[in-house]
C-alpha cells in the first residue's frame, strides 16, 4: 500500500474529507520500527530539513568560533512566526554582523499571526524579508559565509560551497545518493529523498554520539530547539506546543507541504510523516497521533492535537479532524 488514510474531517457528523499519507519510525541503525504506507516514497523535506542545515552551518567548530548562543542556534533552525521577539532577534543579528535584510535571499513576507500582520502593516506598510519564516536560517548562512570568508552573494545557489557541503552531509547521514535537488520556498536547495532515508538521517542526529566530531554540535542544536520552542516556531505553533509537552524528550519540526518530523534522542530514532496532498493541518494531527503510540507524552494531553474541532464563522463547533490510525 503506497499511502494510508491518516486524518478524517467531519462536518455535522458526516465525513467531508480525508487525508492520506506515509510515515516511518526508524532508529539510528536503520531499523524500521514502524511503517505506515510505503516509506520509499520520494519527498522534499522542506523546512523539516533545518536541523541538518543548522548542523552543516555550525559543524567544524563554527558555532564556537562565532560564539553563537543557544537562542540563535534555535533561530537558525526555526520556521518562525515573526512575532516581535523574532523580528528583534533577526534585526539585531544583521546589525551586529554589518549586514542588512537586502542580503537575505528569502522573499518578502508578512508575519504569520494576524495580530502581528496588522501591526507590521501599520508600522511598515510593506512586506519585509525579516518577516519570512526562514529568515533566521538565512541569517545563519550569511554569518557563516562571512566567517569562512565565502561569498555572501548567491549563498542560496547549488554551487555555493555551503550548499555543496550540505548535500554531502545529507548523503552521509542518509546513506543515499541525492539525484535531484529542488528549490525550496525560501530559495535554498532542497533535495528529493526517500522518506525513510530522510528519517534515517534525522535518527543519526537523534543518536548524537554516532556523529563523532559533529556529536557535540548536533546535540546542542536539538537541545537548543527543545529549550526554546517558541523561537523555533511561535508562541502558539503546534511544533512548539508538542515539543513542550514532551518535557525535553522530543524536538518536533514542521515543513511545508505536509511534512513533520519528531527527533527522539532517548530512543535514538526519528519519526517522519508526509501527507500526500500537502495539508499542514493533517500533518499536525498525524504527527500527534503517531507519536502517541510511543507513550512518551501523556495521552490525555495529546487528545486535543489528535482530534481538533472545526468551527464556523460564528465560532460554533460543527465538526472535527480526527487521527484514524
Amino acid at each position: 500500500m503506497e499511502s494510508v488514510k491518516m486524518v478524517e474531517v467531519t462536518r455535522s457528523g458526516k465525513v467531508e474529507s480525508f487525508h492520506q499519507g506515509v510515515a516511518v519510525l526508524i532508529n539510528s541503525s536503520g531499523e524500521i520500527l514502524q511503517e505506515w504506507g510505503n516509506s520509499e516514497k520520494l519527498i522534499y523535506p522542506r523546512s523539516a530539513l533545518k536541523p541538518i542545515q543548522s548542523l552543516n552551518l555550525y559543524k567544524d567548530g563554527v558555532a564556537e568560533g562565532l560564539n553563537i548562543s543557544d537562542e540563535y542556534i534555535a533561530l537558525t533552525t526555526a520556521s518562525h512566526h515573526s512575532e516581535s521577539f523574532h523580528q528583534k532577534m533577526i534585526i539585531d543579528w544583521l546589525d551586529k554582523t554589518n549586514l542588512n535584510e537586502d542580503n537575505l535571499s528569502c522573499g518578502h513576507d508578512w508575519p504569520w499571526n494576524l495580530e502581528d500582520k496588522f501591526e507590521t502593516k501599520i508600522k511598515y506598510n510593506k512586506k519585509r524579508r525579516i518577516f519570512h519564516n526562514c529568515s533566521g536560517k538565512h541569517c545563519g548562512h550569511l554569518v557563516v559565509s562571512k566567517y569562512k570568508d565565502l561569498p555572501i552573494e548567491n549563498y542560496n545557489k547549488n554551487d555555493h560551497p555551503i550548499q555543496k557541503e550540505l548535500i554531502d552531509l545529507i548523503e552521509n547521514l542518509s546513506s543515499y545518493k541525492i539525484k535531484n535537488i529542488g528549490i525550496d520556498g525560501c530559495t535554498l536547495p532542497n533535495p528529493l529523498i526517500p522518506l525513510k532515508k530522510f528519517a534515517y538521517a534525522m535518527a543519526q542526529i537523534a543518536d548524537y554520539n554516532k556523529l563523532n566530531e559533529n556529536s557535540i554540535i548536533a546535540k546542542r542544536i536539538v537541545d537548543s530547539c527543545i529549550k526554546f520552542p517558541e523561537i523555533t516556531g511561535g508562541t502558539n505553533s503546534v511544533n512548539c506546543a508538542l515539543t513542550k509537552l514532551s518535557k525535553g524528550k522530543i524536538f518536533f519540526k514542521n515543513g511545508a507541504e505536509g511534512v513533520f518530523v519528531a527527533i527522539i534522542p532517548e530512543q535514538k530514532s526519528a519519526l517522519v510523516v508526509k501527507i500526500d496532498d500537502g495539508a499542514s493541518r493533517a500533518a499536525e494531527i498525524a504527527i500527534a497521533g503517531l507519536i502517541s503510540e510511543l507513550n512518551i507524552i501523556d495521552e490525555e494531553k495529546l487528545v486535543k492535537f489528535k482530534k481538533s474541532p472545526i468551527k464556523n464563522s460564528a465560532d460554533q463547533i460543527i465538526g472535527c479532524m480526527n487521527f484514524l490510525l
